[in-house]
């Protein structure tokens, strides 16, 4: 039987969304693995629609899950009807629609909240024992909900090839314990069965932080 894999996408896009590409890899390499990826979505407004040209936020209204089935080809479901029981696993791409519309992180920082529905299905999943894979910023809401919990955002020395690095600290400062690695790799917490890897936190080639995503989805697949 083909495990069944929840994709949780936080919109079109890595100033305002889910960033594409980390999206795309995590569900290539489910595809590659034999698993069944099934995409969800929560819907509600994104906190503001970003002109990727320009960088600068504009007037336009958009909704996360309608803007999240442009990644899943229109196949996506409202996170609302997600049910634990019958998935073996969840990923969480990253973007900044994680930490703008999945929780406060990008205006709150470590003093954040996180959307009732994704925390619901983050403390479902774990109360269930089943893995949880998160790249990118995704991490935090982990660290957010799971205090002890291990982690990754790559480093946590602020440099050019690691430019977010002070969100490890921020991190730290929750009680998580953020584990240093490097941009191919996949950190696993054996004891929460949670699975993280850098991805774009990191200055780093397309191909680098594909293989990581790789590693990531095979752990948590190794788990489920």
């Amino acid at each position: 039987m083909a495990k069944r894999v929840a994709v949780v996408l936080a919109g079109c896009g890595v100033f305002d969304g889910s960033e594409i590409h980390e999206a795309s890899a995590v569900l290539v390499h489910l595809s590659r693995e034999g698993a069944q990826a099934e995409v969800y979505a929560p819907n509600i407004p994104q906190m503001h629609v970003v002109d990727h040209v320009k960088g600068q936020p504009t007037p336009e209204h958009r909704n996360v899950l309608v803007e999240s089935a442009r990644i899943a080809r229109g196949n996506i479901k409202d996170l609302a009807t997600l049910d634990v029981k019958g998935l073996d696993a969840l990923i969480i791409p990253g973007g900044f629609g994680v930490a703008k519309n999945l929780s406060t992180w990008a205006t709150q920082g470590k003093n954040c909240s996180i959307s009732k529905e994704v925390e619901g299905v983050l403390r479902a999943f774990h109360a269930a024992h089943k893995p949880i894979g998160l790249c990118c910023i995704s991490p935090v809401l982990a660290a957010k909900i799971f205090p002890g919990c291990e982690v990754t955002v790559g480093h946590d020395t602020e440099c050019e090839q690691w430019p977010y690095a002070k969100t490890a600290e921020a991190m730290k400062e929750l009680g998580c314990r953020h584990v240093n690695s490097q941009v191919t790799e996949a950190h696993v917490d054996a004891r929460n069965r949670l699975v993280s890897t850098s991805a774009f936190m990191c200055n780093a080639p397309i191909h680098h932080i594909h293989d990581g995503i790789g590693n990531m989805v095979r752990e948590v697949l190794r788990l489920a």
